[in-house]
């Protein structure tokens, strides 16, 4: 009876796993399988079908200049967004964690561009880099008297101007995640930290953010995807221009298989980034995953 009774909660248990599944592996793993195969033959034309070419998409990949720069683009995107992104997440919510006046107020003015939609947070950004009549020109004029300056017209500073949105819209989304976190750590600790005569960087080095830690994985794993998945805003702000300063892998994935109509070399592109940010996910899980928690 016993027996009966394990093998019955087993069958609800996979049961109730199982519509999870259905779309797990529809959605993420059959595509992911069926990309990996597709690029190993050619683009299907008309009446002409694919055939098998070999790894001849990846000999191209590796040969094709624009790919390169558009991974440099990327990599230099992501230590330009990560990093600011998350550290100013910490602070604002330390801000917003303390007793303040109108503390309810800054938390929603933080938490607004993450709710805006990427399209709206674009036409906001492209109003603000207006040469001559946008909002940093009006500022940087009125207070510097610098010159009016096309920031996104220019390739030395289309990307830096794409970051800049992105860390705008990113930090109050991590911030939500650290304030919940840092409302989850006992006060005591504190106050103890207090009585033995810690200051406030102190207890700030030593507790809180020791604490977290596993909040920063967590959050740093999620930056690292959004900054390899960026599309809306480079299509709408620069369109990958000029002379591809600011395409990124995505995007150039997305001009190669849907403008270009080259499926098969898209689906190799397509895989690139799906073994980089595997790597990464392994090197974050596995190399720092024991570092944020306590034994």
């Amino acid at each position: 009876m016993r027996d009966f009774t394990f093998k019955r909660d087993w069958i609800y248990g996979w049961l109730l796993l199982l519509p999870a599944l259905v779309f797990l592996f529809a959605f993420t793993h059959i595509p992911a399988v069926t990309t990996f195969l597709n690029s190993f033959f050619s683009t299907p034309r008309g009446r002409r079908p694919a055939k098998f070419i070999g790894v001849d998409n990846y000999e191209r990949m590796l040969g094709d200049p624009v790919f390169w720069k558009v991974l440099w683009n990327n990599l230099w995107y992501a230590l330009g967004t990560i990093p600011v992104s998350v550290g100013l997440a910490i602070v604002m919510a330390l801000w917003v964690n303390e007793k303040l006046t109108g503390r309810s107020f800054v938390r929603m003015a933080y938490f607004t561009p993450t709710v805006l939609p990427l399209i709206a947070v674009a036409n906001i950004w492209m109003f603000f880099y207006t040469p001559g009549f946008g909002l940093v020109d009006q500022i940087t004029g009125a207070l510097f008297g610098w010159p009016a300056s096309n920031y996104l017209g220019n390739p030395d500073t289309a990307l830096n101007a794409i970051i800049v949105v992105t860390i705008w819209k990113e930090a109050g989304f991590f911030m939500i995640f650290y304030l919940a976190a840092l409302q989850a750590i006992p006060v005591t600790l504190k106050e103890a930290a207090q009585i033995e005569g810690a200051g406030r960087w102190t207890i700030f080095w030593r507790i809180t953010f020791p604490l977290l830690m596993p909040t920063t994985l967590f959050v740093c794993v999620n930056a690292v995807i959004n900054s390899f998945r960026l599309v809306d805003h480079i299509f709408i702000l620069t369109d990958g221009g000029p002379d591809n300063a600011s395409a990124l892998l995505l995007f150039y994935i997305y001009e190669v298989a849907f403008r270009f109509w080259e499926t098969a070399y898209g689906a190799t592109l397509t895989v690139a980034l799906l073994v980089l940010l595997s790597l990464l996910a392994i090197g974050q899980f596995f190399f720092f995953d024991r570092k944020v928690h306590y034994k």
